[in-house]
């Protein structure tokens, strides 16, 4: 059994905090910005940022209408319906709950793999990690956080259904093997947005709005780096590490988001928080280490 590349693993760690942080740019975000209209600017703004990089690069956008149909499922699956059930729901719900319901996605990604796609080895050692992980973000979050569990449950299982969302997208995304990450980012994307585009001007009117200057630049950060570039590295590592392997973020945003807490906001660890981060740690080389060549 080899171990994952350390490159991979950096930029595993790199995808963890920029969609760590789009959970702060999202609350500060839809503060003055409704969720519909704030979700459809991102998908709108950072695809039509990925395709000036796939002109500026020269490259040929592929023609066969497979892609595109493959671009519209990803695209229901990784941005249109969890992006705005998540941007609701942080409406209502708390901080520590929703991190530990948005954490179920590497269970999701395995329970897909191993009883519909099978595209991928599912084994003891990745069950064993999706398990730990789980149980590593509950320790670091803090089991006090699941005494909310029951209230704003629409809130509630809007991100659970979000997380639902992301594990099948994972699984999805590996049709798009061979390919550049830079068109199912960007395909995915500006299908996003033609969906959401609309709705927005139908529900929300935004030429009548008076968005902040820090819901502003909320939006700019959340849609070049939390989405944009998050994007790419994300379908990078799907062909790298596989479905669950690169689900495996979900955990890795829990100690970054609680970091960020800690050293900008003057939080405090939770006494088990180190007892979590091992297990997380462990889950996450669980999950990304691929299994052995069998010997001839």
């Amino acid at each position: 059994m080899r171990p994952p590349a350390l490159p991979d693993l950096a930029l595993l760690l790199l995808l963890s905090t920029l969609w760590g942080a789009s959970y702060s740019f999202i609350r500060v975000g839809v503060e003055t910005i409704p969720p519909v209209t704030l979700i459809a600017a991102r998908t709108l703004i950072a695809g039509g940022l990925l395709a000036l990089v796939v002109q500026a690069r020269g490259l040929s956008w592929p023609r066969a209408w497979r892609f595109w149909g493959q671009c519209a499922v990803q695209a229901l699956l990784n941005s249109v319906v969890p992006f705005t059930l998540i941007a609701w729901a942080e409406r209502s719900i708390e901080a520590g709950l929703a991190t530990i319901l948005n954490a179920t996605s590497p269970v999701f990604a395995f329970l897909v793999t191993a009883l519909l796609a099978r595209h991928e080895a599912v084994s003891g050692r990745k069950l064993l990690g999706v398990a730990g992980g789980l149980a590593g973000t509950l320790l670091i979050v803090g089991v006090d956080a699941l005494s909310g569990l029951g209230r704003d449950v629409a809130a509630q299982l809007a991100v659970v259904a979000a997380s639902a969302c992301y594990g099948g997208a994972a699984v999805w995304g590996r049709r798009f093997a061979g390919l550049d990450p830079l068109f199912p980012a960007a395909g995915s994307l500006l299908i996003g947005a033609s969906v959401l585009v609309p709705v927005s001007l139908l529900i929300d009117r935004p030429w009548m709005l008076t968005p902040s200057p820090g819901s502003l630049g909320a939006l700019v950060a959340l849609s070049v780096a939390s989405t944009a570039l998050a994007f790419v590295l994300y379908f990078h590592l799907v062909q790298r590490l596989g479905a669950v392997g690169t689900t495996a973020q979900a955990y890795l945003r829990v100690p970054i988001g609680v970091a960020i807490g800690v050293l900008a906001l003057g939080e405090h660890l939770s006494g088990t928080a180190l007892a979590g981060l091992g297990l997380i740690l462990a889950g996450v080389i669980a999950m990304t280490t691929p299994a052995g060549r069998r010997k001839r």
